[in-house]
């Protein structure tokens, strides 16, 4: 398989390709270094992605539970 797309790499990496392309894929693997070498970066971006935590800001935390403490206070004081 000389042209494989990055498209068609991600679908390898993901498990997602058919089983032609799956086919088609390892054995270019095995025969392209260069297809190797690409497939790797993919697979060390794709592992850092997975690394990546996402939590919100401190300052967004601190408003909602100062927005949480004025209605608590409101619906107490105004039945």
């Amino acid at each position: 398989m000389t042209l494989s797309t990055p498209e068609d790499l991600l679908l390898y990496l993901y498990k997602e390709s058919s089983p032609e392309l799956t086919a088609a894929i390892s054995t270019a693997l095995n025969e392209d270094w260069t297809l190797r070498e690409k497939l790797q970066v993919m697979q060390s971006s794709v592992d850092e992605l997975d690394k990546v935590i996402v939590a919100p800001r401190m300052e967004i935390i601190l408003k909602v539970l100062k927005y949480a403490r004025e209605t608590a206070v409101e619906s107490v004081q105004h039945p």
